[in-house]
C-alpha cells in the first residue's frame, strides 16, 4: 500500500510542479490564476489520496483536507479573478471572448430599461 501511496503522491506533486511552470508561462493574469488554482487543486488532492494510502487510520482528517481545498481553491481564485477584472487589469492581445463584460452590459442595459419603465410609471 505504501508503494501505491507513493506513486499517487508523486503524482500530486508533479500536478503541483506543472502548475507551477503555468504560472510563469500563461500570458497574463486571469490564464495564471486559472493554471494555478485547477493543478494545486488537484495535486494537492492527489497527495492526500497518496497520504491515505501510507496513513489510512487518517482518512477522516484527509476527506476533511480534501473537501477544504476543493471548496476554497475554486472559491479564491474566481474573487481574485473578479477583483483582478473590475481594477482593470487587461486581459492578454489574443482574448477573444470576454464574458465578464458581455454579462455586464447585458446588466447595464437591463438597468437602463427599468429605470425607464419606472420613470414612465411615475410620470402616469
Amino acid at each position: 500500500m505504501e508503494i501505491i501511496g507513493g506513486a499517487i503522491a508523486i503524482g500530486g506533486s508533479i500536478f503541483l510542479l506543472l502548475g507551477s511552470i503555468g504560472i510563469i508561462r500563461m500570458p497574463d493574469v486571469y490564464n495564471r490564476i486559472q493554471a494555478g488554482t485547477k493543478a494545486s487543486t488537484l495535486g494537492t488532492m492527489l497527495s492526500l489520496v497518496g497520504l491515505f494510502f501510507i496513513f489510512p487510520g487518517w482518512f477522516g482528517k484527509f476527506m476533511v483536507l480534501i473537501l477544504f481545498v476543493l471548496i476554497t481553491n475554486p472559491v479564491s481564485s474566481h474573487t481574485l479573478a473578479r477583483a483582478a477584472y473590475f481594477i482593470k487589469v487587461p486581459l492578454t492581445k489574443i482574448t477573444k471572448v470576454d464574458k465578464l463584460k458581455e454579462h455586464l452590459t447585458i446588466d447595464e442595459s437591463r438597468r437602463a430599461h427599468l429605470r425607464k419603465v419606472k420613470i414612465n410609471k411615475e410620470g402616469e
